[in-house]
């Protein structure tokens, strides 16, 4: 059994650990409140931006000369798996959600005879993907520099990705990471975004207008195609932030109950154990009292 300064070091210990996590956990919250705004004020801007694609895009999908970003290489062998993790870890499942999604995607593919290759956004994502993926990973993007993810760091990243489908190296490309619905419900999400899925509308749904473009269509697509792909980046890059602080904030809050439990346990051993000795000891004395 430890002795009594054993256990005091421990209770201490634990004590110590429970103001980290409470600490960890108001600074979680704190932020929580800004990524989160962030993140769902960058929702309507995205979808808006699907919505004009989307138009724009359903007169010319069928042409052959179509812009390659929405028309596609006309191949699926080749895959390109994007996936965005935290940089920090002690955010629960959060960072593993993601890479499990990813790697059953990956497996699958594999089954299919399909080549897969991996774009890692994070730090985390990385360290599990490469113990399996190792070789296929072709490029890795660490952000624990940037202080505030901005629209820069998704469009270099955008255009990293274009410039390896340019090159050839991959047919599709999807992305991975986790949309935010709230303070305990982050969602592992994979989004195709190479070639740019275009939802088909409805039988029913009234005609659109007719509208006259100037410059043509595919002109206009050329364009704004590497910026919607900057914005989906972007998108899932702020919702993986709101998705971390709310982890992390869970997380930290259930690590704090938990040690206060801990705490509590070994509080009572440690007086269980003390009255046990001081009981012993007197009954040492009365007993050698009573033999004198």
């Amino acid at each position: 059994m430890a002795s009594l300064k054993d256990m005091r070091v421990r209770i201490a210990s634990t004590k110590a650990t429970q103001k980290i996590t409470k600490a960890m956990q108001m600074v979680a919250a704190s932020k929580l409140r800004r990524a989160q705004l962030a993140a769902e004020a960058a929702r309507p801007y995205a979808e808006k931006m699907d919505a004009v694609i989307s138009n724009i895009a359903s007169a010319t999908i069928a042409s052959e000369g179509g812009p390659k970003l929405l028309a596609g290489t006309g191949r699926d062998q080749v895959h390109l798996l994007l996936v965005c993790t935290g940089e920090r870890g002690l955010s629960g499942a959060f960072n593993s959600s993601i890479v499990r999604l990813a790697r059953e995607r990956a497996l699958a593919l594999m089954n299919q005879g399909k080549e897969v290759k991996f774009f890692c956004v994070g730090r985390k994502g990385y360290e599990q993907l490469r113990r399996l993926f190792d070789k296929q990973i072709v490029e890795h993007l660490d952000l624990r520099s940037v202080r505030q993810i901005g629209f820069s760091n998704a469009d270099d990243i955008a255009k990293k990705v274009i410039a390896r489908f340019e090159a050839g190296e991959f047919d599709v490309c999807t992305l991975f990471y986790s949309r935010f619905r709230s303070v305990i419900a982050q969602i592992p999400t994979a989004q195709q975004i190479i070639p740019l899925v275009v939802e088909a509308r409805p039988a029913n749904a009234a005609p659109l207008a007719p509208y006259e473009y100037e410059p043509e269509e595919d002109e206009i697509l050329a364009g704004l195609l590497p910026r919607n792909l900057a914005v989906q980046i972007f998108r899932a890059l702020l919702e993986n932030n709101a998705s971390f602080y709310g982890a992390q904030m869970s997380a930290m809050d259930n690590a704090t109950r938990n040690a206060g439990e801990m705490i509590r346990k070994q509080t009572l051993i440690y007086n269980r154990t003390r009255q046990a000795m001081i009981t012993k000891e007197l009954i040492e004395i009365i007993s050698g009292a009573e033999a004198v």
